[in-house]
């Protein structure tokens, strides 16, 4: 560009038909640079076609750039919430479950809870209460998972306590729950059931949180709930519940090394309402797992009437090609089950499907979270 004109008059506006055109933060920059390239005919500019395509990717990735810098982030707690520090000035508190045990279970103001960066060895119980409750880890961009900095973490197992909800590392029992920018881990490791979470409660979205365990790693137990741009690690039955209606959208779902393992187990025992859906998620090996070909499945039959769909996802080549596997040999409970697929890639994504359901279309999200989810309080449509 000429000395006499900003840089931004070449890249960032244009002339079409006399009217001036101007970027915003909805347009697509590949896209708009590309055609801003294409159509200048600015004289004081002579750029060699050869190199429009390198201008191209060095704009592009300042484009990028710039959108990692506009990221949003949440560093600072948002007004009236209590907050959690690792040291923790007056007024606030160095365990989560304190926090969460000065609010009030009657009130009906929505409460929020926030949590400074660290990591907090506890288990956090979330006792029914009238009043939606949100908690936030500290994060510098909240859409990744991959930017958390806040860990809760335990390894309790049922070597220890009597039921797989005693050994969560973080037991949300209230409806209207929302979860953003946590660690959820349970670090028992492999031999015994240990949640990470059991999501106990109807109305629960959780934000691009990470759920780490082997066994059991998620209980989505009842009600609608709701999972995006998540992490999920496990080895054994690691995706499972009885009544839940859970929808996983943007996830990343990573498998341990081991020789033999499953996604889901899924404990519908009746033609009731109970469904997982994976969708848009990736399905492949922890970075740095050694896993054999075909060592896991997408999910098992907990219950009779079992019912999981995986949709428009990227199936890596870690799951069989039978895809689906029964319960136990003499008691396949594979009979009534829905065990769908559609529209997936990847090495995974096919092969024998002895169990498999034909779909012949995908799983709408008002099928499992219902017409109404858009304007439901736990619903965070940004992630979507």
């Amino acid at each position: 560009p000429s000395s006499e004109e900003p840089y931004e008059h070449h890249y960032v506006r244009r002339q079409r038909g006399g009217k001036q055109v101007r970027t915003s933060n909805q347009y697509r920059p590949r896209k708009y640079i590309r055609e801003c390239l294409a159509s200048y005919q600015d004289p004081k500019l002579d750029i060699p076609s050869s190199l429009l395509p390198i201008m191209l990717s060095y704009i592009l990735a300042l484009c990028l750039n710039l959108c990692l810098v506009l990221a949003a982030s949440r560093t600072t707690a948002p007004s009236g919430a209590l907050v959690v520090s690792k040291a923790p000035a007056k007024g606030q508190y160095s365990k989560i479950q304190d926090a969460v045990n000065a609010l009030s279970t009657s009130s009906t103001t929505a409460q929020s809870i926030f949590i400074e960066a660290g990591t907090y060895s506890e288990q956090v119980y979330i006792a029914p209460r009238k009043a939606a409750l949100t908690i936030y880890g500290y994060s510098e961009n909240t859409a990744d998972y991959a930017h958390n900095v806040v860990t809760i973490t335990q390894k309790l197992s049922q070597n220890e306590v009597a039921t797989n909800d005693l050994t969560a590392t973080l037991r949300a029992w209230s409806t209207n729950f929302k979860l953003y920018n946590v660690n959820v881990v349970n670090s028992y490791g492999s031999g015994k059931q240990a949640l990470a979470l059991n999501a106990a409660a109807a109305n629960q979205g959780y934000y691009a949180c990470k759920f780490i365990g082997f066994q059991d790693t998620i209980l989505a137990q009842t009600g609608t709930q709701l999972y995006a741009k998540s992490y999920i690690e496990g080895a054994t039955d690691f995706i499972f519940g009885q009544h839940g209606l859970a929808w996983f959208t943007g996830c990343d779902i990573r498998v341990l090394s081991a020789s033999l393992g499953y996604i889901t187990a899924s404990g519908r025992a009746s033609s009731e309402a109970g469904y997982y859906v994976l969708d848009h998620c990736s399905i492949a090996a922890k970075s740095g797992a050694t896993v054999a070909k075909g060592a896991y499945y997408l999910g098992r039959p907990w219950g009779a009437y079992a019912r999981v769909a995986v949709q428009s996802s990227t199936i890596s080549e870690v799951i069989n090609a039978a895809g689906w596997h029964i319960w136990n040999t003499g008691d396949e409970r594979t009979d009534h089950v829905t065990f769908g697929e559609i529209s997936n890639t990847g090495a995974g994504a096919s092969g024998t499907r002895k169990f498999e359901t034909k779909l012949s279309k995908a799983v709408a999200i008002t099928d499992v979270l219902g017409s109404a989810y858009a304007s439901a309080a736990y619903v965070d449509k940004t992630y979507l």
